[in-house]
């Protein structure tokens, strides 16, 4: 019988940091996290600097499509980023380190998230962000940012940031998960959570990305070009207003019963 592979931690750079950050997405509802944390790394042009290997913690239960060519089996990619800030602002703002996945462990994510909290400790990463979706039950015209941190502290400089603190509620997933691991590891961790439609929630929704990357972006200082990200969400919204109106049309059609089709009964009522 073969012997299962081990989980491999492979670096590829050792840069010397300035107190850097660690931002870290996997995907999930409407694809806010990894769509804004994508993005973020493309603009910054960040390198690669080590990535995990884990059979222990994924299952393959599908198959990777690039250009419609079906490819070989292989597990999700698990990788880290980093960008060195230039100019003054290092010193007080630090690096960052940006982690993606391309799937959510299937197993045993707890470890899952220790491992990368030991992986980003050992680049001296103290404090996390991650992102995820606020589902709401309407269509908002301005999404707002919902905040939840390890301490507060943190809690109140983010509402001073105009942050929405709504009390309890619950982040599914990892971009959860790493936070709370995070909490009892002893480093301070953040999520921003973008307002979402629940009703839309299995469309991609770059309208949430885009406002809670904004906010990421004022609260470490970091400045990006936005256009594209501007065009993504304008488009969002338009397709999001036809699915809407399409929907009420359908809503109507299927409740509404035209005069000469009632029945006496229905008259006389």
């Amino acid at each position: 019988m073969e012997t299962p592979p081990e989980d491999q931690i492979k670096i590829y750079q050792e840069p010397k940091f300035a107190s850097p950050k660690l931002i870290a997405a996997w995907p999930g509802i409407s694809n806010v996290a990894l769509e804004a944390t994508g993005y973020l790394k493309e603009k910054l042009g960040a390198e690669e600097l080590a990535e995990i290997e884990s059979p222990t913690f994924f299952e393959l239960g599908g198959v990777f499509v690039e250009k419609n060519v079906i490819q070989p089996p292989r597990l999700p990619r698990n990788q880290f980023y980093y960008w060195i800030r230039e100019g003054p602002e290092r010193d007080t703002e630090g690096d960052l380190i940006i982690f993606t996945g391309e799937a959510q462990p299937t197993s045993r994510g707890r470890e899952f998230a220790n491992k990368i909290l030991d992986v980003s400790e050992g680049f001296g990463v103290k404090e996390i962000y991650t992102f995820a979706a606020a589902l709401i039950p309407h269509y908002p015209e301005e999404p707002r940012v919902w905040a939840a941190a390890t301490d507060e502290e943190q809690l109140h400089q983010l509402e001073e940031q105009g942050l929405v603190l709504k009390g309890d509620f619950y982040i599914a997933g990892m971009n959860g998960l790493l936070i709370s691991v995070a909490k009892e590891k002893g480093m301070r961790a953040t999520c921003l959570l973008g307002e979402t439609p629940r009703y839309l929630s299995q469309m991609r929704n770059p309208i949430a990305s885009k406002a809670v990357l904004e906010v990421l972006n004022r609260l470490l200082k970091i400045e990006i070009d936005m256009t594209e990200m501007d065009e993504m969400a304008a488009q969002a919204s338009q397709q999001m207003a036809e699915v809407i109106k399409e929907s009420r049309r359908q809503f109507i059609n299927d409740f509404t019963v035209p005069l000469w089709e009632r029945s006496d009964e229905e008259e006389k009522g």
